[in-house]
């Protein structure tokens, strides 16, 4: 049952997504808010008529930020599962490379300072 909320929840959340993202949705909120400032006079830009916009935008806003999220993090877990997958089938490549996004911070910053030292030496010969 979990795992079926889940898998309607992500494809909801692609979809919707998807949609938020779509240049007809940026019009319509671009409407929204124009005829949300236009309607100020008749509501004699009243307390009521700021807290439609406000509460609006910040119900959006949050529940946004969900969708965006997890569907970042479904990209990220896509690409690292393609980038895994070359550094596998690429023989001169190092398999302790896969899985690289489990690794702490201090061993990430450890492999990074070994990439630059390599690179360096890779520069010197160029350079003399």
């Amino acid at each position: 049952m979990y795992r079926r909320l889940l898998a309607l929840f992500s494809t909801f959340a692609t979809f919707v997504a998807d949609l938020m993202g779509s240049a007809s949705a940026f019009v319509m909120a671009t409407l929204a808010c124009i005829v949300w400032a236009v309607s100020g006079p008749f509501f004699n830009y009243s307390d009521s008529w700021q807290l439609v916009i406000n509460t609006a935008t910040t119900v959006l806003t949050f529940l946004a930020v969900f969708l965006i999220q997890h569907t970042q993090n479904r990209d990220g877990r896509a690409l690292q599962l393609k980038l895994d997958e070359l550094i596998r089938a690429t023989e001169t490549a190092r398999n302790t490379l896969i899985d690289l996004e489990h690794c702490t911070d201090e061993e990430l910053r450890e492999l990074q300072e070994e990439f630059a030292r390599l690179q360096e030496r890779r520069r010197s010969p160029l350079a003399s």
